[in-house]
């Protein structure tokens, strides 16, 4: 799993969770639902802190708490290559 597949699994946890869809996650975070598209569908490799701090924000989350799982804490970014 890539680091952008693991941002976009645990949003649509989150979201099935909650029983929020995409669109209204989009809604609710004041983001446009191509936004929250194109991370869930890997488009989005990179997405902004500021994104991620209002889709945590819907989730009733800090954006620490929303970053803070084992899939992201066991994650070595050593393991991609740098675009940068």
């Amino acid at each position: 799993m890539i680091y952008s597949d693991i941002y976009a699994k645990r949003i649509r946890e989150l979201c099935e969770k909650r029983n929020i869809t995409i669109n209204k996650l989009a809604t609710l975070a004041g983001l446009k639902q191509s936004t929250i598209d194109n991370i869930i569908r890997g488009t989005s490799k990179n997405p902004k802190v500021r994104t991620l701090h209002k889709i945590a924000n819907v989730f009733g989350m800090t954006l620490s708490e929303f970053l803070d799982f084992s899939e992201l804490n066991n994650y070595s970014i050593d393991d991609e290559d740098d675009d940068i």
